[in-house]
């Protein structure tokens, strides 16, 4: 008779599940500001600047107080996308080459979309501007959002502003009247009313670009922050965040979606422009293996979620615990190809269940992936480069290295990390592609020096002043339809309709903003006679003049991975310089 009566129950609360409405499902919507330390808050500290909003926000949430991400952007996004080390899943520096996610890799947005969510992303996304790594093609299927690193510096962005610029919608290439962080906070509201209106569960990520540089703000939010200690711009730029996320929990409020919304707000990598003035005791900032770099402010509201009081979490937790996390307390069912680095922390914030025991590494790689080139952090204790043991519950500064008092941690952090290396080492160098050629998908691939294998050569600055030499570097890509290829190359973009030969030199307004690393004066090549490509084994070249704004060379392509590089050369066969751009198109 028990037995009996369990079954109907069961039967019973599984005919109840698969009767829940889409309303019924909890919503997620992730806010991710970009170069935001943990000291940028006043709630943590900050003597000068004010985030009335975000500080309300965290007073309500079960706040992870030892959360780590990585040092960089894109390694940060990229483990917050599929839940995967950044030395493991391809994207480990913001350039070089190693900005894209392994293709196949489940992310967060294809595993919510395959559960019956709408998937949204309104910002930056900095994993990929070429199918098959645009957004559209990992799962989103709304995105609002800019190419490479940030408007106006990036050489994708090539002097692109933020105020009155251009973003994509799906891909396609649109202009917007006033600041992009009202674009992307306006844009993500709008769509979270539809998703309202027709009842359907939603999955929002919101990463700005805000407080990322060039700190380019409306004059409202900087002039409070003039003649006062601190970064005035910068401090704006979180100022204006802050009163969008105040909209944006208005909305939520109004809206009734606030009780069965999930929001977490984090940011991606330490410290930057706010440093100097206060960085919440910790040592260290963007970059910096030590806390100062990688540890950031995690806080998570579910009114409904049951995650107890609003508390502390002093357990380290890393972001990528939140993509498995996210599946626990939606219900939504794990891919059977997913195998994640993270664990699902949804216990600990519920208050049921404690972690266990782990360590975890923190690494990520601006070209060449160097072994011990990390941080391994376990409970209290931090091992930096191998080496240098803190103990951060009684140092937070991280100012006494304890390696020669405690041996045997170091030991055993030293066999975790040994242990993890050996799992990655073997794929760590292995590039992921930039570009999949001759898809429908993708007719032309527009190909930037930010994805040149092994040079750093992602901003404008870099562009202008003709980084990597006489001949550049290569991109790493695959020819998906082996047929008869365009090949354009130019030296500036498109959209500058510059010649080849000339100087593009920045505006004086927009050199004012972007200062003199990124806004120098251009070098000319006026001798440019000649565009030549090296791809698959052979090269292929054109006669051109300085005078074109671009060179075309055709060359046909077998199928599969190869690398492909472009330069310039003069009348008497001299290498000039790189090809910062290159436009490629099957046409047979």
């Amino acid at each position: 008779m028990i037995r009996t009566t369990f079954i109907l129950l069961a039967v019973a609360a599984l005919g109840f599940a698969s009767r829940l409405t889409a309303a019924d499902r909890p919503n997620v919507l992730i806010v991710l500001t970009d170069d935001q330390g943990l000291g940028d808050f006043s709630y943590t500290g900050n003597p000068v600047v004010k985030t009335p909003n975000l500080d309300r926000f965290a007073r309500e949430s079960v706040r992870l107080t030892d959360f780590h991400v990585c040092p960089m952007c894109t390694p940060s996004r990229g483990q917050l996308m599929t839940g995967v080390d950044a030395l493991r899943n391809g994207a480990t520096s913001v350039t070089a080459g190693r900005s894209m996610l392994r293709v196949g890799l489940p992310t967060m947005p294809e595993i919510f979309a395959k559960a019956g969510y709408k998937t949204g992303l309104f910002g930056k996304w900095h994993l990929g501007d070429n199918y098959p790594h645009r957004p559209t093609d990992r799962g989103f299927q709304e995105a609002v959002y800019f190419l490479g690193w940030g408007m106006l510096q990036s050489a994708p962005e090539f002097d692109n502003p933020l105020i009155d610029g251009r973003y994509f919608h799906n891909g396609e290439p649109k202009h917007f009247k006033g600041h992009c962080t009202d674009l992307w906070f306006d844009s993500a509201i709008a769509w979270m009313k539809e998703r309202k209106q027709k009842g359907e569960p939603f999955l929002c990520y919101l990463p700005t670009n805000a407080a990322h540089g060039p700190h380019v703000e409306l004059d409202e939010y900087v002039k409070p922050y003039q003649g006062k200690k601190g970064p005035a711009k910068f401090f704006g730029m979180i100022a204006h965040v802050d009163k969008r996320f105040g909209d944006v929990e208005r909305f939520l409020t109004d809206s009734g979606l606030r009780d069965n919304t999930i929001v977490i707000f984090m940011t991606d990598n330490g410290g930057t422009a706010g440093v100097n003035l206060y960085n919440a005791g910790l040592r260290g900032r963007k970059t910096s293996y030590y806390d100062g770099g990688h540890r950031v402010p995690c806080w998570v509201r579910w009114p409904v979620g049951e995650l107890g009081k609003p508390r502390d979490i002093d357990t380290p937790t890393q972001n990528q615990d939140l993509l498995p996390t996210l599946l626990d307390l939606c219900s939504v069912e794990k891919p059977a190809n997913a195998k994640f680095d993270g664990t699902s922390i949804a216990a600990l914030l519920r208050g049921t269940e404690k972690l266990p025991d782990r360590m975890f590494v923190v690494q990520y790689s601006r070209d060449k992936v160097a072994k011990w080139d990390s941080c391994v952090v376990w409970g209290k204790w931090r091992l930096v480069a191998g080496k240098e043991l803190y103990d951060i519950a009684a140092d937070r500064a991280q100012k006494n290295d304890l390696a020669a008092a405690h041996p045997d941690v170091v030991a055993k952090m030293r066999d975790h990390y040994e242990k993890w290396w050996a799992g990655i080492a073997p794929t760590v160098n292995d590039y992921v592609p930039c570009a999949y050629f001759g898809s429908a998908k993708d007719p032309v691939s527009e190909l930037t020096s930010s994805d040149w294998e092994g040079i750093y050569a992602d901003n404008t600055g870099h562009v202008r002043n003709a980084i990597g030499g006489p001949t550049g570097s290569h991109w790493n890509v695959f020819v998906e339809t082996p047929g008869t290829y365009e090949i354009t190359l130019r030296r500036w973009p498109r959209e500058t309709k510059a010649a080849l030969g000339a100087r593009h030199d920045a505006s004086p307004k927009l050199a004012a903003i972007g200062g003199k690393a990124y806004a120098p004066p251009s070098k000319a090549f006026p001798t440019i006679a000649e565009g030549v490509v090296k791809v698959a084994g052979r090269e292929a070249s054109a006669k051109t003049a300085p005078t074109a704004q671009e060179v075309a060379v055709r060359v046909a392509l077998p199928a599969g991975k190869t690398t492909l590089k472009g330069w310039f050369r003069d009348a008497e066969g001299k290498d000039l310089c790189g090809a910062f751009y290159a436009y490629v198109r099957k046409v047979k």
